[in-house]
């Protein structure tokens, strides 16, 4: 990305003090400068974010990022591209929340539409919205919670013939989906693609996460053979009500960030199980 000496002075002098919460003054720069001089200078609002960082000032929005992933995290953040499969209970809080952090790129892989008992826990779900293609709904939100991040709405369900096409070019991909054959087909289709799976799945008050690199042992540790997958699984009998998707898409963000910033020990080769009725996290080592 090549900024020009015009885009360096107008951060310059946009740019001014802050005192954080940690009492420390920063050079900052607000939402409508970045925003004003993307226009005038015919660049992407996430590039002059990226220069804004590397010149020592820190988009305001991502002010609060700053004690935990530092500049560096929030450009390498701006810089990648992140493939959400699933808009629904799971997948439309990850979406959410990547946005908040400053994910550069969101590619949103849903073809379902919203009905009324998505109401319950789907964040991008509302009445206006019932009927309504997911990856479009979310990809609207995302761009009122962060016009930088560019977002990429796919309105196709995911299947093992189209999956790597659908996720050529993203760094990492979380799981957002419902249904294991889809779960697997895109856990094959990362392996090929050389790029880390951030698994989550939901029943009840509980749910469970695993991070699988292409050269990890992966689903089948949990679920055995992919050959004779039931499409649903506990969930159908105990339903999934509002927090169990928030707390466990919360966790495989935390996972995203992680692997993409180099920030932490992600959950490899580990399944992390959370039970919000009884308060317990598991965590178990899976061994080949």
């Amino acid at each position: 990305m090549a900024i020009g000496k015009e885009i360096i002075r107008d951060i310059a002098e946009h740019a001014e003090t802050c005192l954080a919460p940690d009492s420390k003054e920063h050079l900052v720069i607000g939402l409508k400068a970045v925003n004003s001089i993307a226009e005038a200078r015919g660049t992407p609002a996430t590039d002059v974010e990226i220069a804004a960082l590397r010149q020592g000032v820190i988009p305001r929005h991502y002010l609060r990022n700053m004690g935990t992933i530092g500049r560096d995290g929030q450009i390498v953040l701006l810089r990648s591209a992140v493939a959400v499969v699933g808009a629904g209970g799971l997948g439309g809080t990850i979406i959410e929340l990547l946005a908040r952090q400053g994910v550069g790129h969101i590619i949103i892989i849903d073809g379902d539409r919203f009905a009324e008992e998505d109401l319950n826990r789907q964040l991008m779900s509302t009445e206006e919205a019932l009927g309504e293609c997911k990856a479009i709904i979310a990809a609207r939100r995302v761009k009122k919670i962060n016009s930088a991040v560019m977002v990429t709405p796919v309105e196709e369900r995911l299947s093992r013939a189209n999956a790597r096409k659908l996720l050529k070019g993203a760094m990492v991909v979380a799981d957002g989906m419902d249904n294991l054959p889809s779960r697997f087909a895109v856990e094959e289709a990362c392996r090929d693609l050389g790029i880390p799976f951030v698994y989550g799945a939901i029943a009840g008050f509980g749910g469970q996460l695993m991070t699988i690199f292409p050269e990890d042992v992966g689903l089948s540790s949990v679920y055995g053979p992919s050959g004779n997958l039931a499409e649903r699984g506990i969930e159908v009998q105990v339903g999934n009500p509002s927090a169990t998707p928030a707390m466990i898409a919360a966790w495989q963000v935390q996972e995203v960030v992680k692997i993409i910033t180099g920030i932490g020990k992600p959950l490899r080769n580990h399944l992390l199980m959370l039970d919000g009725e009884e308060g317990i996290v598991d965590k178990i080592e899976i061994k080949r």
